[in-house]
């Protein structure tokens, strides 16, 4: 087959015959661009072979014979097209009926004028067609029978043989419309009319999007009709030519399968590694993988290592067989026990520093020493100095010894206390949980994030990390697909790869693998870089809580600012007088309950137990300092409820 221009060669090209192999045979480089414009190729060298796919039709320039004006109009247009059975046009009805007889034509003949006829019965319009039915004689002059077809009804005219055009003889038909006067191969080259375009003739130039497919691109190429390269076909003698496809692994899942399905590595992305397990190193160009297909189930956990050394960083799977114990867990601040306080799920800790309470910042809160025990009650507002708002944690005050707890909690009255939630005394859960959990009941009945230690490794996993380390915090729980794969050479080592942020790019290799007999050995905890888990803590789905709330600044800092001339008997003034200021509950929240109206002798019966820091500071207490008066600040409390 000859050399053609791609255009010549797609609108003479027969869509049901496609696939068609093409080989360029005069290159195109267009400057400004090496790779595309507009998502479309605009450079092919010479020697490249192109797989067509499909062809779509994308416009259609209407172009005036005469002036060489055109119009674009799009594949949807409604308009019908008749064809005009050549160039040449006639001067005369005379003309024109001659040329039919020679050439055995027989009456009636399609013909339209390009100029207005005007008749002693109507005008008929230019471009409009008329059939002529026979010739008559009239007065002694030969006349042509014409009719005139409308939508509303048909008209008979006469005109002289002698009539001047020009005419035009068209085919008689039912009009077409674009789509099929452009897909009709014995209407290419004909002159066509519309009687919704402006111009009486016109020649339709239609073009193409040319989908193919080229060796090592790995999406579909996308070629205009238009551009000015020729092409040859040489589709029958490349049966055995192999286009190579590149495929990322996000387009392998989203297209679902075929699984397992046997690709080789053409590319792996660039920067540093996301995982830390033996397998990265294998992932190289050239190595051949395995995917056998999704990962089940689609959830995994992000874990963090707790002890004196540096944290590391795992995903486990919830596949995973180990088996974990709860650990108590550890808070900061107030605003950490309100975090983990679940409806239904009482929440009970043990201070393990000591905080003072009743100060210039926080003035009428309760202080807490070493080995104080609360039960966490809800999260309520209180009117704090100067009259503003402050968020607040209302807990119980518990017994010293928990063995007692459940006679003494109920002979003694309820105390609840109030803490800022920025109150920076640190607690430790108080539990007694020894059962074992599997990681998807874990999960499920509590809340993360939660302390646990693995007691049973998982036992399809040899070389589980985990029981090795003294404490773990399960973080977060994901959901996001994984792919299972296997190295070619290595079958044994089989892991889990989230297309999303480890997309290889990879080919189909030849040779599709049978499926195991058995269940493949799934690596189920896989270490993360710190990069990438630090990157995986800032997504959106990791931002659900708002920061803690910020203590207010000190009273004393901010009268200095202020009162910088005053002498030190006015600030101490002014600091005694905060102190005095109580701290009053808000009545709309009700903060605390009505039955806290004798909090003060139920702070003398549960503080008589006390042992330790906080007897010695009330045995030692100076009469003047009232820093540490509880009794006082709850009668207080007393007094303003």
């Amino acid at each position: 087959m000859d050399s053609v221009s791609l255009q010549d060669f797609v609108c003479a090209l027969d869509p049901a015959s496609l696939p068609r192999v093409l080989r360029v045979c005069s290159g195109v480089y267009f400057q400004g661009s090496i790779y595309e414009i507009s998502g479309n190729e605009c450079c092919l060298s010479t020697g490249d072979l192109i797989k067509v796919t499909q062809v779509c039709l994308q416009r259609v320039v209407c172009e005036n014979p005469g002036t060489g004006q055109t119009i674009e109009i799009a594949p949807t247009f409604r308009g019908h097209f008749r064809p005009l059975t050549g160039p040449q046009s006639y001067g005369t009805l005379n003309e024109l009926l001659s040329a039919a007889t020679q050439h055995s034509k027989k009456l009636p003949i399609c013909f339209m004028s390009t100029h207005r006829i005007t008749t002693e019965a109507r005008v008929v319009p230019e471009d409009q067609p008329l059939l002529l039915e026979a010739v008559e004689i009239h007065h002694g002059a030969n006349y042509a029978r014409c009719v005139l077809d409308t939508e509303a009804q048909q008209f008979v005219l006469h005109l002289p043989l002698s009539q001047k055009g020009p005419f035009w003889e068209w085919e008689p038909g039912a009009p077409r419309p674009l789509l099929q006067a452009l897909q009709d191969s014995a209407l290419k080259d004909l002159l066509f009319t519309c009687p919704t375009l402006p111009w009486h003739s016109l020649i339709l130039r239609p073009q193409y999007e040319v989908q193919a497919i080229m060796h090592m691109r790995r999406t579909i190429v996308k070629i205009p009709s238009t551009l000015e390269v020729d092409v040859e076909d040489v589709t029958a003698s490349s049966q055995h030519i192999h286009f190579i496809q590149p495929l990322l692994l996000s387009e392998a899942l989203a297209r679902g399968g075929p699984f397992p399905l046997t690709t080789e590595i053409l590319e792996v992305p660039e920067g540093p590694p996301i995982f830390l397990s033996p397998w990265v190193a294998s992932l190289q160009k050239g190595q051949r993988l395995c995917i056998h297909g999704l990962a089940s189930p689609p959830w995994r956990v992000l874990v963090s290592t707790k002890g004196r050394k540096a944290p590391r960083h795992f995903m486990v799977s919830g596949a995973y067989q180990g088996k974990l114990r709860r650990r108590p867990r550890e808070f900061s601040t107030a605003y950490d026990l309100l975090g983990a306080l679940r409806p239904g799920q009482p929440l009970r800790v043990v201070a393990t520093k000591d905080y003072e309470g009743d100060g210039v910042e926080s003035p009428g809160f309760t202080s807490l020493a070493v080995g104080d025990r609360l039960e966490v009650l809800r999260c309520g507002q209180a009117h704090g100095a100067e009259g503003r708002d402050i968020d607040v944690l209302v807990c119980q005050r518990l017994s010293d010894q928990a063995g007692e707890e459940e006679e003494d909690y109920e002979q003694i009255d309820e105390d609840q206390i109030l803490l800022p939630l920025y109150c920076s005394s640190s607690f430790v859960e108080e539990m007694n949980d020894g059962r074992r959990y599997s990681l998807e009941d874990l999960t499920t009945q509590f809340s993360l994030p939660c302390e646990v230690k693995v007691v049973v490794k998982d036992s399809s996993h040899p070389a589980d990390p985990l029981p090795s380390f003294p404490g773990l915090r399960l973080e977060e729980k994901i959901t996001e697909p994984f792919l299972v794969v296997s190295l070619d050479s290595n079958p044994a080592m089989c892991f889990e790869i989230p297309p999303r942020w480890l997309d290889l790019t990879v080919v189909e290799a030849k040779g599709r693998p049978g499926r195991p007999a058995r269940p493949l050995p799934i690596a189920t905890v896989q270490e993360l870089a710190d990069a990438f888990y630090y990157s995986l803590r800032r997504l959106p789905a990791f931002e659900s809580q708002l920061p803690p709330p910020r203590p207010p600044k000190s009273e004393g800092l901010r009268g200095q600012k202020k009162q910088t001339s005053k002498g030190k008997g006015s600030q101490s003034s002014q600091v005694l007088e905060l102190q005095q200021c109580p701290l009053l509950l808000k009545p709309r929240m009700k903060t605390l309950p009505q039955s806290a109206k004798n909090s003060s002798d139920t702070y003398s019966k549960v503080s008589a137990h006390k042992k330790g820091l906080r007897a010695t500071k009330s045995n030692t207490k100076a009469p003047d300092d009232d820093e540490h008066d509880y009794e006082e600040v709850l009668g207080q409390f007393q007094n303003t409820l």
